[in-house]
């Protein structure tokens, strides 16, 4: 009960309820202060002014957002303009139709705030079919009122912005720290399920994506909103924690650890990995309470859990060397050592958090300047050379543009010949659910279907009790509110909510609510088989198509992580902002193969070829990414011999192998090529300085001299962990090397 009240708070005080109560005032004013002065008929228009445009209320920067809602506002202000203009005449209406349709839904090729204003555009188109207006002075009356209700929305955010300056942002850092405790969760468990890795890396790739999309997100709210007279201590604390959430997922990501040598060093003995595996999981714990304390404001929990489980797992490393010895031992003390070393640098991220939240003076404060922030942010153009480049059948929104315009033409047909009640009803469920991707598509489908029978079913339950015109108008407002709230959250609880709204605000102007409720189930049943059907036959975008592109992307950003981190390890000081910068990129780049991926599960069975051979090269990228990251964590925190030639040498191997890679997606011959006598050399030379340091702390041990000082245990980390972390590079780069040959293969075989 407890846990659910806490919860419940939590919903309470999100971004997500507030958007509704948002919602929920912005339509309740113009309602109210319109009947009082004796207007009310104009107010259902300034209400779906208000309606259309809240779409495009997405966190980011201030700027972007107003931009977004005053494109938004213009778009359905026109886009109603000329619906209802040619609603008399049936062929220029579907010539419009057509049109609108093709060219709004394209506008989402210019990202994910601009799809937004695309859907509020195809709202408005859709929605005009349901107003009744016909003289001209009538339609210019209903435009300029729904431009009124877009600005006073817009209003509307502001007074909210007012009220909760900072709230957009400590959501997005809620939900980042959540994400990083399930995904810190989800690695310690991978220690040791050895029948279950697969799943559990799968589930990796979705939590890995989510994350990177809420760093995107947080880069443009938190770097872009600094003022000409500097931060505030406010900014400067959101912004210390947005820093250790990356450096966190860094050292999550410079973990993914060769579970094929754990599994060979410790063999039955996972017992000594249990402690690790314990203290990722009071880590994710941790992390996860901090997320709900970012919202809830109550007091920080204990540290001592996180230092007693982070004593325990050094304490393991003890027992390992007891129980095994040396110099049997070495090789899993050393992968427990760095684990530990790893482990520990994530505790002292988590109370750096601590530290800020609990606002400590002592805390340390951010030195990034305005020219190095501004390189870390993704930004968006908004070139026409773009809508060109993607005005092609290989583009997949192109395809999809078409695809959407075809439905709903369809649906529109289909209503008019059968005479269907409320037509847009139909076209409303298309542009709803109708997505680029089928698996998204069908998803939506359903839980559209199901949202609207069980809210049916409510309905019918609630009119057989009353028939009170207040309890309608009540359950209506309040459906309404929590639909907005929830419907990023839970899509189907949503249509089910959205259902119970329109059905009673309906039987407020049709007393028969049960004819409302046939209809509006008959419907989108109709819209919703409609949207199925066309991604699955019109110009169908299956994934397994469109994957090279980004599998390209990543290859590119692996290649260019690998040698931003040989520079670092050359230069450490005067190199970190281009691998930070290399490092992002490839995250990005990692991410979105990570979400083409799941993309490709939701297709159907029959068009996932070659399903096996894409997981291996998806997971051989994210490994390659997760060893280059544990080589420039341990440089960045490790105070680092020069890189020798042989490490040169055998960087340049494996970067060749991965433009060999590249080329080979791109059908391109390679001629860069390099002899494999020398990497072997190389690789060799590397063991030997490891196997050098080895024999020479054994000879210490027969002397007597089992205590080991700093230098040589770093020694022996930094030759332990490079030569075996460049091998397994180079294993990595040329499995890839092969398994994209024989994926291009296949392509041109199918």
């Amino acid at each position: 009960m407890k846990e659910k009240l806490k919860q419940l708070e939590l919903f309470l005080k999100s971004t997500d309820f507030e958007r509704g109560i948002k919602v929920g005032f912005g339509i309740a004013v113009p309602f109210t202060l319109l009947y009082i002065l004796g207007y009310f008929e104009y107010a259902p228009a300034v209400v779906l002014g208000l309606f259309l445009n809240v779409p495009g209320d997405i966190p980011g920067s201030a700027k972007r957002k107003v931009n977004a809602l005053l494109i938004s506002i213009g778009l359905t202000m026109v886009i109603t303009a000329i619906i209802l203009f040619s609603k008399p005449f049936l062929p220029l209406l579907l010539l419009v139709l057509t049109a609108i349709s093709f060219f709004v839904s394209l506008i989402s090729i210019y990202g994910f705030r601009a799809s937004l204003v695309s859907f509020s555009g195809l709202l408005a188109m859709v929605l005009a079919f349901a107003i009744q207006k016909e003289t001209p002075q009538e339609i210019l009356l209903q435009i300029l009122l729904m431009g009124i209700g877009g600005l006073w929305y817009l209003i509307v955010t502001f007074i909210f912005k007012k009220i909760t300056p900072k709230k957009d942002q400590n959501q997005l850092l809620s939900d980042t720290l959540l994400l990083i405790g399930q995904y810190l969760k989800l690695r310690g468990k991978l220690l040791t399920k050895k029948t279950k890795r697969d799943d559990l890396l799968k589930e990796t790739f979705v939590l890995q994506h989510q994350i990177s999309e809420k760093h995107e997100t947080l880069r443009e709210a938190l770097l872009t909103e600094r003022k000409r007279s500097g931060r505030s201590r406010y900014e400067e604390k959101q912004l210390l924690i947005f820093i250790s959430s990356i450096n966190i997922l860094e050292l999550i990501e410079a973990k993914h650890l060769d579970y094929k040598m754990i599994d060979a060093i410790f063999g039955e003995r996972k017992e000594f990995l249990k402690a690790s595996k314990k203290l990722n999981k009071i880590m994710g714990n941790h992390l996860i309470r901090l997320s709900e304390l970012l919202i809830q404001k109550d007091k920080i929990p204990n540290k001592n859990t996180l230092l007693k489980a982070l004593t325990e797992t050094n304490n393991a490393i003890t027992n390992y060397i007891d129980t095994i010895k040396l110099p049997e031992a070495r090789e899993g003390a050393l992968v427990l050592k760095n684990l530990y070393d790893y482990q520990e640098q994530l505790v002292y991220e988590i109370r750096a958090i601590r530290r800020v939240m609990a606002n400590v003076k002592s805390a340390s404060k951010v030195s990034l300047k305005k020219q190095d922030s501004n390189q870390f942010l993704t930004l968006q153009e908004y070139n026409i050379n773009i809508l060109l480049q993607n005005f092609s059948l290989n583009s997949s929104m192109f395809r999809h543009s078409l695809r959407l315009t075809i439905a709903l033409v369809f649906g529109y047909l289909l209503g008019f010949v059968l005479n269907i009640q409320n037509t847009y009803w139909i076209l409303l469920t298309i542009i709803v659910i109708m997505r680029p991707s089928y698996g998204l598509t069908k998803e939506r489908s359903k839980d559209r279907i199901i949202g609207t029978l069980i809210g049916a079913v409510v309905a019918v339950g609630i009119v057989l009790i009353t028939q009170n015109m207040i309890v309608y108008s009540i359950l209506a407002i309040v459906s309404l509110i929590l639909a907005f709230s929830l419907v990023q959250q839970n899509y189907k609880f949503a249509a089910f909510l959205i259902t119970i709204s329109v059905i009673f605000l309906y039987s407020l102007a049709n007393p028969n609510a049960f004819e409302v409720i046939q209809y509006r189930v008959i419907d989108t049943i109709i819209g919703a088989t409609i949207a199925v059907v066309a991604n699955y036959l019109l110009f169908p975008s299956w994934e397994v198509n469109t994957i090279k592109q980004v599998l390209l992307e990543t290859l590119k950003m692996n290649r260019e992580y690998l040698l931003a981190m040989q520079n670092l390890y050359k230069e450490p000081t005067k190199n970190r902002l281009p691998y930070n910068l290399a490092r992002k990129e490839a995250f990005l780049a990692i991410s979105n193969l990570n979400a083409a991926f799941q993309r490709l599960t939701q297709d159907p069975k029959s068009k996932q070829k070659e399903f096996q051979l894409i997981y291996e090269i998806v997971t051989l990228n994210q490994t390659m990414i997760s060893a280059i990251a544990s080589i420039g964590n341990f440089i960045i925190n490790h105070k680092t011999t020069p890189a020798s030639k042989d490490f040169n040498n055998l960087i340049k191997k494996i970067s060749t192998s991965l433009q060999v890679s590249l080329n080979s997606l791109e059908s391109n011959e390679d001629k860069n090529k390099i002899t494999e006598e020398v990497m072997e050399d190389a690789h060799e030379k590397l063991l030997d300085k490891y196997t050098q340091l080895s024999n020479l702390r054994d000879k210490n041990i027969e002397q007597g001299k089992t205590e080991i000082d700093t230098d040589t245990l770093h020694g022996l980390q930094e030759a332990f962990l490079i030569s075996n972390h460049m091998s397994w590079l180079r294993t990595l780069s040329e499995n890839l090397q092969k398994a994209t040959k024989k994926y291009r293969s296949s392509m041109i075989n199918t």
